[in-house]
């Protein structure tokens, strides 16, 4: 499979967020399968990229929605009106109507509560809706592309998957891949994150393969550098562009419009969680551009988070 192909796979399992791909958290919540696809979401120095690059449609408006949920809503008391999502995401490319479709199918899918105020309609997040974004948000905002703790430890999964059961495998290989495992030979997946045994377990049992499969923690005893085995698991080189492609576009401090550009950076960066494992630096390329781009992230959401709060707050308190 093409490495684009698998990337994209593997952002939108993504768009699951902490407790899987089947629902909508992901980084903050769920990455749209346009999203997933590359686009970047990004702002160039000319304007707003996204609404040039991408045409807004519904896939595009959810998964702007969920940025801002996770970014502004969530932790402003986890409640706006119609018209706040209809005027920062209009600062996007994004359709009014293709707006509160975004909404109502959220809603549908229990992650907001919408309350009637006469002809004004205002948008709680349900229980089971801010704990997901809670815990997309402690995964994007925790992550910074390079393990620098890592004991040496491994952990080895040896499942084989029949090839008449490609639902399984398919299944298999997106939610493993999403839990940071590469896989160097088939039926053989490795992770550096060895404390994530309970995440394999959980993706083997949804495919069924558990009762079949077995797990180990492990220590390389010898043979060839460590750093060939990590390009054989993973494609580091697309995700080394990946990275590149974020740095470019979020190099500049300035912007016109903070709230805008704000959102702009976080539905760039969160796809990262989903497609780069997080290994440990003896493993990465000389130069890895990772730890450079998390700064980045770190750096330009101080810059324009107060403002951009200040302005989602005015946005927020006119219905």
């Amino acid at each position: 499979m093409a490495a684009d192909t698998v990337l994209a796979e593997e952002a939108a399992a993504a768009a699951g967020g902490p407790a899987g791909p089947d629902g909508p958290a992901g980084a903050n919540a769920a990455a749209g399968a346009n999203a997933a696809a590359g686009a970047n979401g990004a702002a160039g120095a000319g304007g707003l990229r996204l609404s040039r690059r991408r045409a807004a449609g519904p896939e595009t408006a959810s998964g702007l929605l969920f940025t801002v949920l996770g970014e502004f809503v969530l932790p402003a008391g986890g409640a706006a009106w119609t018209s706040a999502f209809i005027d920062v995401l209009g600062r996007l490319g994004v359709e009014e109507k293709a707006c509160r479709q975004a909404l109502m199918r959220t809603a549908a899918d229990g992650w907001l509560i919408s309350e009637r105020a006469g002809r004004r309609t205002r948008w709680r997040l349900s229980a089971s809706g801010e704990q997901l974004l809670t815990e997309g948000a402690a995964r994007i905002y925790g992550f910074t592309a390079v393990r620098h703790d890592w004991d040496g430890q491994w952990l080895l999964i040896l499942a084989r998957v029949p090839e008449s059961e490609r639902p399984a495998r398919h299944r298999l290989r997106t939610r493993l891949r999403w839990a940071g495992f590469g896989s160097p030979a088939p039926g053989v997946w490795l992770s550096a994150h060895a404390d994530r045994a309970a995440e394999a377990e959980q993706a083997l049992a949804d495919a069924g393969l558990l009762a079949e499969a077995q797990i180990f923690r492990a220590a390389h005893a010898g043979g060839g550098p460590l750093a060939d085995l990590a390009r054989q698991c993973w494609d580091l080189g697309e995700i080394e562009r990946r990275y590149e492609e974020f740095l470019a576009e979020f190099a500049a401090p300035d912007c016109p419009d903070p709230l805008a550009r704000l959102v702009e950076l976080v539905h760039a960066w969160r796809r990262f969680p989903w497609v780069d494992p997080a290994l440990p630096a003896e493993l990465l390329p000389e130069r890895w551009s990772g730890g450079r781009a998390a700064a980045l992230f770190e750096q330009q959401h101080a810059r324009w988070a107060e403002q951009a709060a200040a302005e989602w707050q005015r946005i927020s308190v006119r219905p």
